[in-house]
């Protein structure tokens, strides 16, 4: 999806149009491939992991409180190894659980309450400026 919206900001590379074709089952190393070349192309790198999972962290948080993002879809990609570096990520890391199965046992809160402190922490990830390198 992200690939398709670079086309639609202009950015139109061969790479890019075959990384936004690619299905969203494909094989993870086509993907990688086609996501390399295609930042090649645009004259760009991949930033490091870190910074990476602090873009993604962001990403996740705008698009949760876009109403993009379920509960349990927060409860992915193994957040809790992210070492947090403001505030801001700390505050909506700590409200994330570790896995979906265990939102119901790590919660031991109101589900409302959880969900407005996560709205909370969300926007204020999502407000926040721009991340950068450390």
């Amino acid at each position: 999806m992200t690939a398709a919206h670079a086309l639609a900001a202009g950015m139109d590379t061969p790479a890019l149009c075959e990384l936004a074709g690619l299905p969203r089952h494909a094989d993870p190393r086509d993907i990688r491939n086609a996501f390399e070349q295609a930042l090649e192309e645009l004259g760009m790198s991949l930033p490091d992991r870190d910074l990476a999972r602090r873009y993604a962290l962001r990403w996740l948080a705008t698009r949760f409180t876009a109403g993009e993002v379920e509960l349990d879809e927060l409860a992915s990609d193994d957040w809790w190894e992210m070492e947090a570096e403001t505030p801001e990520e700390q505050a909506f890391l700590a409200l994330l659980p570790p896995c979906t199965c265990c939102i119901d046992y790590t919660l031991g809160l109101d589900e409302t309450a959880w969900e407005a402190q996560l709205h909370a922490a969300a926007r204020a990830l999502a407000s926040h400026p721009t991340v950068g390198p450390h």
